[in-house]
């Protein structure tokens, strides 16, 4: 069963950055389409990014393009999720979630998820 850690999160001012990682405790990620998702409180749990496992195709929730970047980090089973301009809407906790890589919108359907981490963005 492969098993995902996100990092990262923490407390930033409006307009600020972090940068989230998600470590695969198997497997590297280019076997798995990767994407991040989040949810605030009260709040169903959304997509914001996705990455096939080839790298080749990503895709992103309009509410985050330009300012969210989704990327493979430096070791071969991360991902990392960059986050920029940060909003106080953007306040959630995020997910990190995996699947076998296959064809397919790469909104949903995710097998593996990690425990979360909490982005608090302060105005």
């Amino acid at each position: 069963q492969e098993q995902l850690v996100e990092s990262g999160g923490g407390l930033v001012q409006a307009g600020g950055s972090l940068r989230l990682s998600c470590a695969a405790s198997k497997n590297n990620f280019s076997i798995y389409d990767a994407a991040w998702f989040r949810q605030a409180p009260g709040k169903e749990r959304l997509f914001v990014s996705g990455m096939s496992g080839d790298g080749i195709w990503m895709y992103a929730d309009d509410s985050v393009k330009g300012r969210f970047t989704m990327s493979r980090g430096n070791a071969w089973n991360t991902v990392d999720l960059q986050m920029n301009s940060l909003k106080p809407e953007d306040t959630a906790i995020y997910y990190c979630a995996a699947r076998l890589s296959r064809p397919g919108s790469l909104a949903g359907n995710y097998e593996y998820w990690g425990q979360g981490t909490q982005v608090t963005v302060s105005s």
